[in-house]
């Protein structure tokens, strides 16, 4: 019980990681329509680098 009690305490590692996510697809979008296309797509794979880590978290989660 006790570690359920504490759980409840630990940070979202998924959480943060979307809202990093969202801001590198708002950047990428800003620069695609600056017809910046080398920033746009550096942008982009950021983001699907981020969107792998979440979808590793989620797998591991998945499997406790």
């Amino acid at each position: 019980m006790g570690l359920i009690m504490f759980s409840i305490f630990k940070k979202n590692p998924i959480k943060k990681l979307n809202k990093q996510l969202s801001i590198k697809l708002e950047q990428a979008m800003q620069a695609q329509r600056k017809g910046d296309i080398r920033t746009y797509s550096q942008l982009s794979f950021e983001a699907q680098e981020i969107d792998k880590q979440i979808v590793e978290i989620e797998t591991q989660q998945h499997k406790k």
